[in-house]
């Protein structure tokens, strides 16, 4: 899963970046709107995590303009501000959920994984394909019931694809949900990774658009 961090207070923000890693998420940070709106049209993120009292203008604004131009990526909203109000104004204007600081980071990982999977159209915290189950918010995958592991990108890079339910992902929209957009990648990174996926979970797990990207293959 991959996060966008919008916050401009370093040591929150460090702190959600170290946590939201041990729970299987790449996570992406900015400070201020303007690399908010950089950065989202930029990279393949799967959620956001939105502050509200930024240096260049107020979050709500700028979650209010998303939502006018039609992005539906899921928003959580993280902030001090705790008046019934302000969550209610934060919600009609396009919040998928309202998180209060202080917060315990395991609920605002559940959270998180919960609204990417009802953004990917799934009720339960698992997915399964064929053989396959995958629990994302643990980063366990079992393959005919037996237990695989997978290293940190190689479970982004599934949860990527599961998530996509067929469709084609580019090569920079995978690059994205397993790097970022500050790491250095090698050129063949990504092929390596799908190698390794292939190796584990099934040859045509993983099926190959020329000059389009990838996609899930049909389940053995």
């Amino acid at each position: 899963m991959h996060v966008l961090l919008v916050e401009d207070d370093d040591l929150v923000a460090s702190g959600l970046e170290a946590g939201l890693e041990l729970h299987h998420c790449v996570v992406d940070r900015v400070r201020s709107r303007r690399e908010a709106v950089a950065a989202l049209e930029q990279l393949a993120s799967d959620v956001v995590v939105l502050d509200l009292g930024l240096p260049d203008g107020d979050g709500l604004e700028l979650l209010s303009q998303w939502r006018r131009q039609g992005l539906d990526i899921p928003v959580l909203i993280l902030t001090a501000r705790d008046a019934v109000q302000d969550r209610v104004l934060g919600l009609e204007a396009g919040a998928d959920d309202y998180v209060l600081k202080p917060f315990e980071l395991d609920e605002l990982a559940a959270r998180l994984h919960a609204l990417v999977r009802r953004a990917a159209g799934r009720s339960v915290p698992e997915i399964r394909h064929g053989d396959i189950r995958m629990r994302p918010s643990t980063g366990e995958v079992y393959r005919a019931g037996e237990p695989v592991t997978l290293s940190r990108r190689e479970l982004a890079l599934l949860e990527k694809l599961l998530n996509a339910r067929g469709a084609v992902m580019s090569e920079e929209q995978l690059k994205d949900s397993l790097y970022g957009m500050d790491a250095e990648v090698a050129s063949n990174a990504l092929n390596v990774h799908i190698y390794h996926l292939r190796r584990k979970l099934g040859r045509n797990l993983i099926l190959t658009e020329r000059g389009l990207g990838y996609r899930l293959g049909d389940p053995e």
